[in-house]
Formats: C-alpha cells, sequence, structure tokens
C-alpha cells in the first residue's frame, strides 16, 4: 500500500517525496517546488484530459466512416481534412536548435534503448561508446563458424582478424598495402606511419589520424573513431606482426534511458527506482554489482579517454554514450502523485522529475558531464499529431520555469510511431522547432496505431506482409524527407528503429545497413554488441552526404501513408488463419506472462519457433491489435483464439522453465499474466489506441498488491 504525504495540497508518495527533497533537487526550495508543480497540474491535467478525449473522438469518427463507406482515398483524405484530423502542410520552416552536442547533430551512429530500472543494464548502455571489434566479431554469428574449445581458439581469431583488417581496408585505407600486412605503426611528426612488407606508407587520407597514446593508435571514419590497440603481450597481439591486440570501436554514440515500453512501472515503488538510476547517471555516481564466477563484480561509469592530438595538444575523447532519457506519453496516470485525490499524468510527473535530476549534469564545471553543450535530452513518445505535440513543448517550458533554467534547455525527441503524427509531421516538428532534436520511425508501434486507427475499415493483410506494404514504405521514406526538409540534417537525429533479433548478428549486418542508406544517422540496437558491429555500417557509408542525394527526391505519398493495409476480396486457408494465431498469441503470452509476473518489461523472448526476440509493449500492441481486429471481422473466432492460447501456454510455460521465478500458466490458466493476454485480445478493439498499458499495469498491481 502507498503512504501519502501532504505537499501543497498535493498527496505525494512518501518515497517518492523523500527522494525529490533529498536527493534530486538543486538550486530550487522544496517549498516552492511542490507550489509549482500543483500549479502545474491544476493548469496542466484539464489540458491533457481534453487531447485523450479528442483522440477518442477523432476514432469514434472514423470508425463510422470506414462503416458507412467504401474506401477510396480521395474521399478519406477529404473526410479526414473536414475534421481536422489531417492538417494543412505548414509553411516551410527550419528547426532552431541551440546548444546541440555532436552526437546527436553531427556524427552519425548505432543508438541503445534499454530499461532504466535496471542498473546494470543503464551502465551497460551508457559504457557501449567503446566496444571491441575483436569481441563482437569472435563470439556471435557475424562471421561463419564458433569458436572451438574452452579457451582462445586460435582459428577462430584468425578468422575475425581477417575481417577486421579487411574492414579496415575500407574504412580507413592505406596509401598502399593492406591492414592485413602491416608490420609496424609509429607517428612521425603527427603523421600516422605503417610498415607494409618493410615499406613505409601512411593512410590513403591521412585526416584520418585522429590521435594517439601509450599503445594506441586512434583512427576516424566519418566522425566514428576507430582505436587500434597495441600490445605485443597478449595472447592475440604477441602473434601479430604489429602487435595488435583489438580494434576498440566508437560504438553507441547516444543511448536512451527508457522509462516507457521497456519497463514495467506501475507505482510509486516502481518509478522512484527509474528515477533514482536516471539520477545517478547524471551525477556519475551509479554503480551496480553482480555476481559472476563466484566473484562479486560492481560495474560504474567509464571514464573519458585521454590521447595526444596530431599537432601535440592534448586530446580527451568520451568513454560514454550521450544518454536520453525517455519520458511516458500523455495517456498514463500516477498513484504517486494525486491532486485532490485523483491520479495525475504519469508524464507531466516524468517531465518533471527527470529534468530536475539532469540539473545535477548541467550544474557540474569540471569532469565527465552527459551534455558538455549543456541540453537536457528528452524522448517523448505516443503524441498524436500537433496539438499533442504543442502541448509537451508548452510542459517542458512550464518545467524550465519551475527549475530556473534558460528556455529550450530541454530538448525534445518527437517519436513519429502514431498514425496522426505520421500524416501531419511537419507540423508536429513545427511545433517544438526551438527543440526538436529527434525523429524516428518506430515500425512496432506504428502498426499497432495503423491496425487500430483502422479497425473498422476491414480485416489487416497477415502481420508478416506488413514490411512490405505501400503505408509502410511512405512511412518510412516520409520520416525522413519530412525531417530533412525541416533542417534536421546537422542539427538533429533522423532514427530507424530497432534490430529486433538480439543473436542474428551475421543478418543484422547485411541488412541494416539499409538505415544509414535510408538516410538515417541513427538507428536503435539491442545491444552493445550489436552497437559494435552497426558502427562499421556508419564507417564505410556518409550518411550526411547521403541524406544530401536524398533531399531531391520525390516526396513520398501521403495517399499511401493513409490507405489501410486491408485484405481485399482474400481469403485464408484454416491451416493459415490457424498458424497466425498460435504465432501471435504466444508472442502475447511470452511476453505478458514476464510482464505481469515478474515486472520485466523488456526481454529476449523465444518466438514460436525457439528464436529469441526483443520485445517490449511495442510488438505486444502489435499482436493484440491483429488478432482484435481479425475477431472483429470474422477470419477468426473467439473459440479458435481460446484453442490457440490454451495450445500456447504450455509452450510458453516450457519455454520458461529454467527460471525458478517462473509461475506456470497452465493447466488452469486462471492467473493474472494469462487473464491479462485474453484481455488484451477480447478487449483489444476498446483499448484507447489500442495502448496495452491500462490493462497490463493493471494486473500488475494486482500481483504486486497479492504478493
Amino acid at each position: 500500500m502507498t503512504t501519502y504525504v501532504e505537499r501543497a495540497g498535493l498527496s505525494v508518495a512518501t518515497e517518492l517525496a523523500a527522494l525529490i527533497e533529498e536527493r534530486v533537487l538543486t538550486g530550487v526550495s522544496a517549498t516552492a517546488f511542490w507550489a509549482v508543480y500543483a500549479d502545474l497540474l491544476r493548469d496542466l491535467m484539464p489540458v491533457n484530459a481534453a487531447l485523450l478525449a479528442k483522440r477518442d473522438t477523432f476514432q469514434a469518427q472514423i470508425d463510422q466512416w470506414h462503416r458507412d463507406h467504401p474506401f477510396d482515398a480521395e474521399a478519406y483524405r477529404g473526410f479526414l481534412s473536414e475534421i481536422g484530423y489531417l492538417l494543412p502542410e505548414p509553411a516551410p520552416f527550419a528547426v532552431e536548435v541551440t546548444k546541440v552536442d555532436d552526437e546527436i547533430a553531427r556524427i552519425a551512429g548505432p543508438q541503445l534503448v534499454v530499461p532504466i530500472t535496471n542498473a546494470r543494464f543503464a551502465l551497460n548502455a551508457a559504457n557501449a561508446r567503446w566496444g571491441s571489434l575483436y569481441d563482437a566479431l569472435y563470439g556471435t554469428d557475424a562471421i561463419p563458424g564458433t569458436a572451438q574449445g574452452r579457451g582462445y581458439d586460435a582459428a577462430r581469431g584468425a578468422q575475425v582478424i581477417a575481417w577486421a583488417r579487411a574492414h579496415l581496408d575500407r574504412a580507413v585505407p592505406l596509401a598502399q598495402g593492406s591492414w592485413a600486412d602491416v608490420q609496424a605503426l609509429e607517428v612521425q611528426n603527427g603523421i600516422l606511419t605503417l610498415t607494409v612488407g618493410g615499406t613505409a606508407t601512411g593512410l590513403a587520407e591521412p585526416d584520418q589520424f585522429a590521435g594517439s597514446a601509450e599503445g594506441a593508435y586512434l583512427l576516424r571514419a566519418n566522425g566514428l573513431l576507430i582505436e587500434i590497440v597495441i600490445d605485443a603481450s597478449s595472447p592475440i597481439g604477441r602473434e601479430d606482426p604489429a602487435g595488435i591486440a583489438d580494434i576498440r570501436l566508437e560504438s553507441a554514440l547516444t543511448a536512451i534511458m527508457d522509462c516507457e515500453d521497456s519497463v514495467a512501472c506501475v507505482d510509486a515503488e516502481d518509478k522512484v527506482l527509474a528515477y533514482e538510476n536516471w539520477l545517478g547517471l547524471m551525477q556519475g555516481t551509479l554503480t551496480a554489482s553482480f555476481e559472476k564466477a563466484g566473484r562479486t563484480m560492481t560495474r560504474q561509469l567509464d571514464p573519458d579517454r585521454s590521447y595526444t592530438a596530431p599537432d601535440g595538444s592534448p586530446l580527451s575523447v568520451r568513454g560514454r554514450s550521450l544518454l536520453l532519457v525517455r519520458n511516458v506519453g500523455h495517456l498514463m496516470t500516477t498513484d504517486a502523485v494525486l491532486f485532490n485525490g485523483q491520479e495525475t499524468p504519469e508524464g507531466i510527473m516524468d517531465a518533471v522529475v527527470t529534468v530536475a535530476a539532469a540539473m545535477h549534469d548541467l550544474a557540474k564545471s569540471d569532469g565527465p558531464r552527459n551534455s558538455p553543450a549543456g541540453s537536457v535530452y528528452v524522448v517523448k513518445p505516443k503524441m498524436h499529431g500537433p496539438e499533442e505535440v504543442a502541448f509537451a513543448d508548452t510542459l517542458y517550458g512550464r518545467v524550465e520555469d519551475l527549475l530556473g533554467l534558460p528556455r529550450y534547455t530541454v530538448k525534445l525527441g518527437v517519436m513519429d510511431e502514431e498514425r496522426r503524427t505520421s500524416a501531419n509531421l511537419a507540423a508536429c516538428i513545427a511545433a517544438v522547432k526551438h527543440r526538436c532534436v529527434f525523429i524516428n520511425t518506430g515500425f512496432l508501434d506504428r502498426t499497432g496505431d495503423e491496425i487500430h486507427t483502422s479497425m473498422a475499415a476491414g480485416p489487416v493483410i497477415p502481420r508478416g506482409e506488413m514490411a512490405t506494404s505501400d503505408w509502410l514504405r511512405a512511412y518510412e521514406a516520409g520520416n525522413v524527407d519530412i525531417g530533412l526538409a525541416a533542417g534536421l540534417s546537422g542539427q538533429a537525429q533522423i532514427g530507424k528503429g530497432m534490430w529486433a533479433k538480439p543473436d542474428a548478428m551475421a543478418e543484422m549486418l547485411k541488412v541494416k545497413i539499409g538505415h544509414p542508406e535510408a538516410g538515417a544517422n541513427c538507428a536503435w540496437v539491442p545491444s552493445p554488441t550489436a552497437a559494435t558491429l552497426h558502427a562499421t555500417h556508419y564507417h564505410v557509408l556518409d550518411v550526411f552526404a547521403r541524406q544530401d542525394q536524398i533531399k531531391s527526391r520525390q516526396k513520398a505519398s501521403r495517399d499511401a501513408l493513409l490507405t489501410p493495409p486491408i485484405m481485399s476480396g482474400r481469403n485464408l486457408s484454416d491451416e493459415q488463419v490457424v498458424r497466425e494465431l498460435d504465432n501471435a498469441c504466444q508472442s502475447i503470452l511470452g511476453y505478458v506472462v514476464r510482464w505481469v509476473d515478474q515486472g520485466i518489461g523488456c526481454s529476449k523472448v523465444p518466438d514460436i519457433n525457439d528464436v529469441a526476440l526483443m520485445e517490449d509493449r511495442a510488438t505486444l500492441r502489435i499482436s493484440s491489435q491483429y488478432l482484435a481486429n481479425w475477431l472483429l471481422h470474422g477470419i477468426c473466432t473467439a473459440e479458435q483464439i481460446e484453442t490457440s492460447l490454451r495450445k500456447m501456454a504450455p509452450k510458453v510455460d516450457a519455454q520458461n522453465a529454467g527460471d525458478s521465478a517462473y509461475v506456470p500458466m497452465a493447466p488452469g490458466f486462471d492467473g493474472e499474466a494469462f487473464n491479462a493476454a485474453r484481455d488484451l485480445i477480447f478487449q483489444g478493439a476498446a483499448q484507447p489506441s489500442g495502448y496495452t498499458e491500462p490493462l497490463l499495469h493493471a494486473a500488475r498491481r494486482r500481483v504486486k498488491t497479492a504478493a
């Protein structure tokens, strides 16, 4: 049970009040903080509620239009414009952002997203700025084969070294010869000289040499740093003619610390844990201890790295990723702060507390800082259209006033993952043109919203066909087109979504170069190892040059974007339907059972074929909306879905048999997790925007209360 203290007419969870007053606040008194927070809630809660009501009104109007009309693109576009869902394009404009760090604006590279409630994961992500290319290749399927035996496998090592040296030939070529034949490296008069076959040579582009240190040479490819590590005493270095022991890459330039889709925060206790970890990152004090091989290990933030620049001056290189924090959207409320006995918007609480915690970083005058430019980076998800984005601008302005920060200290990332935002993306960016430093596409949430918005239009195409559908291609291309037209290149990130197969690195290396090729100067990866491998794509492709090429192409079709992915005149076989039901039910159960019973918001969840996939609430939203849509339109029956759920539950139980904390769903099929999975499907059409949070939160709270 939550206990409360009274603050300026608010009921504040005791542990939250203590955290804010004793550890978070700096430069503002607790009395003033709570008084202004109460005013902020009084002013903004009605606006927040009105925006949510407008979502419901639009959805009801769209549902009715689809019931009354056969689909026609021109008529549909006219209808959406008439009701105010589709707005006129704004006059040409460009974002006007200042004090933006290079990792956001001027360097392209991978981006991690991690649950902020797991301190070890958060530290791993923050420290993923640098990663060993040798380790990433040696321990994954990125190159064929696997290491043999328990010690170092020299044959596997030779494979790794050959791949890495070939990559250096592509990314940082020599004037003569190959990196495979380098016998020595040294710096002479600020120039990197290499010996190949007994002959001295240099880099084909000498400016790619960035610096050196004892046992290390620093190179640069398209803005990303590469460190050649020399250690002739190491098992690898002593077998190398030049003593090269490793090649370390600047990997995850940025990392999003997530308070949203990848966590299961349902009460004050959970939120305090999230805020404590974010505060620790901003202060630089966060640590995490864990057992490994019988020893207690402690992880902490890595320091910056020191080199000598080619001109002989000291060169300090950042040792950690630039951190952004993802707040929750406008929908959910929290019982951590009550106003007149009512729950208050969780998104407002996130805005106030996460920005207040980031002030500890802003206050630093020396040592490692998250933002040397002096900004706080917040990713704001699940906003529907320009009005909601403008509300976020107002909210963070009020937070800046509360905390005494200059206007536009808070920079915003606008996640283009809702249909009304995609259809009005230029107007959304314009609404925060002084803050916008990030837009991205999120196939998963965006598909869930596409299905829900078009719920009454007809049965959607099979899930596997979504990735190649016309609306999705228009969505992905349009995001880049509009971001470039708004002047984001060189000032902000244009991102692409997650690689969901954390163990399929060979496939990722083959496929994910498509993201920088599409003009994305950041793209999400599921692990530090994946970040290191994905960084190799940015070494060989100049994203900003690619963006310049894209600017002149024909813009993506708005009509294609707004055409629902509906099956027309198609009949699926019974076998096809059952296969789709089983796949979706297994996915739903595999994720929900961990979320509800154990509070795990993101993890590797085996699919129906036992392939591990990264799952969060966005994947759940697709699966649940997909089945709700098919049920509504008679593609399947409630009995078929119930049969599939009961068939898949034992499979999910078996997949989790090694987890001592796991509670099986079969044979009772009556636990909170199983019932939540059922509700997500059978009540899916009625859920606000198809979101899964209301049902998940309710089930998780019941489990925590019972415990």
